[in-house]
């Protein structure tokens, strides 16, 4: 049995089909049973996560239906990514290094228990996240529930593809460059990065592209954990930044229609689905190019001279290939260098936010390509590490990590060969309300996504 969404969970709780222990207990089993071949967790809890099922148990049993007033996630399942630190369980942020930080709950985590969510695992990623595919050297790479010889993307692969097997009711995920939206958009999930510093990050990163936020099942599900991770925290200096422009209705929206080169025919064929969607609620949509000069090279030099600012000579034999490619890029870059990268940013922030001067969103297919083999870091052009195109064949996703936009990932229907493919909706720093709202609208037209079927077609054994 899957782990149903948010909404049917705590329906099943109310109406007294399950309780939280039984239902908690049916997912750890799952997850048990059934997560070998996708390989989404890399640790699952065991008593700790019963105790906290029992205990929800016992606040159903005093308050009946009230006991979910101040505690809307009481006995939802819950997975949080490996690069997050959680009390209790390991958190190895997929590398073989120690992990020297506290043991202790991230403020995101501890928003999420005080709401009554239960975590139930870790969820695998790449090393420190470096790659948009989950593949390190502390577990077997993750697979796609839709087909398993292929990629479930990254790095909150792990978080994606257990929410697509039905191992969990709702994902906690990082995107520092597209690491939610990519592997929503191949797994056929809805992920949301929010605005930059809406959700507190612990510890922040000083190239100020990471976010943290929620992945899940369907639109309304995501709406309702972000209302519960967003707002600032003394331990995250930049949290409460994400509401600098003035929030926009969901009126008659102008919509700016972008399509990245190398966009295949398939995914275009599917994601404009979307398009039809729109028009027929009454938005005006236009095609549009975004140019700027340098993003991707830009984006390199400050995630290569970040990684090597934090990696010492001695730790060489103990990171992933991949990640040393990047590693030893940073080395070779000056301050001079870094300066000009965020030269570019700036241009990009400033380029941007004249184009949401005329429009409200930007819509675009989130990933241009349908989802390459799951051990490989990119598709074939882009697979080797020492060329440093890790991420050049997602370039939907990495400009808006740089200009801190809200960005969301919804299924736009599945490819001819049984694959997802998203739909990225953007909005100007602060506009989450209104991506949200509108994705909703989107999906009520769309329809979410069937379970994934957990396919071994083409898988490589």
């Amino acid at each position: 049995m899957s782990a149903p969404g948010i909404s049917r969970t705590r329906q099943m709780l109310q109406q007294g089909e399950t309780s939280v222990t039984e239902h908690v207990r049916s997912v750890l089993g799952d997850i048990r049973d059934r997560d070998g071949d996708v390989g989404a967790f890399i640790a699952v809890a065991g008593d700790e996560a019963l105790v906290a099922a029992e205990q929800a148990d016992a606040r159903i049993r005093e308050l009946g239906p009230a006991a979910w007033q101040q505690t809307p996630l009481l006995g939802i399942t819950v997975s949080v990514k490996d690069l997050i630190q959680t009390e209790g369980l390991p958190t190895t942020r997929g590398s073989l290094l120690d992990n020297p930080r506290p043991d202790i709950d991230a403020p995101a985590v501890a928003r999420l228990r005080a709401a009554g969510a239960i975590v139930v695992g870790k969820t695998t990623t790449s090393e420190y996240g470096w790659s948009a595919s989950t593949v390190c050297r502390v577990a077997p790479a993750t697979r796609n529930p839709w087909n398993l010889a292929r990629t479930a993307g990254g790095s909150s692969g792990g978080a994606a593809a257990a929410l697509a097997a039905g191992l969990c009711s709702a994902s906690l995920g990082t995107d520092g460059a597209g690491s939610i939206r990519i592997p929503a958009a191949f797994c056929g999930v809805v992920g949301y990065k929010p605005s930059f510093g809406r959700v507190p990050y612990v510890p922040s990163g000083a190239e100020r592209l990471a976010h943290l936020g929620p992945l899940a099942k369907n639109v309304p599900d995501v709406m309702e954990l972000a209302a519960v991770l967003a707002g600032p925290d003394r331990s995250d200096p930049d949290s409460g930044l994400g509401s600098l422009d003035a929030p926009r209705e969901a009126r008659r929206l102008r919509v700016g229609w972008i399509e990245y080169a190398g966009t295949s025919e398939e995914v275009r064929r599917v994601s404009e689905r979307a398009w039809s969607v729109l028009a027929e609620q009454g938005h005006r949509l236009e095609r549009i190019e975004v140019r700027c000069r340098d993003i991707y090279p830009a984006l390199v030099d400050i995630v290569a001279a970040t990684e090597a600012a934090t990696t010492a000579p001695e730790d060489e034999e103990r990171i992933d290939f991949g990640r040393l490619a990047v590693v030893r890029h940073g080395r070779t870059v000056s301050g001079a260098t870094v300066m000009r990268a965020e030269e570019v940013r700036h241009s990009l922030r400033t380029t941007l936010r004249s184009v949401m001067d005329r429009f409200d969103l930007l819509a675009m297919a989130t990933v241009p390509v349908e989802p390459f083999e799951a051990e490989a870091i990119g598709p074939t052009w882009a697979a080797d590490p020492g060329d440093l195109l890790w991420l050049a064949w997602a370039p939907a996703s990495y400009p808006f990590n740089m200009t801190g936009q809200p960005a969301l990932s919804m299924p736009a229907g599945l490819t001819r060969s049984g694959l997802p493919v998203g739909l990225q909706l953007v909005g100007p720093v602060g506009a989450d309300d209104l991506v949200l709202s509108t994705a909703l609208r989107i999906e009520a037209e769309l329809g979410a996504l069937a379970p994934a079927p957990v396919r071994v077609t083409e898988r490589m054994l």
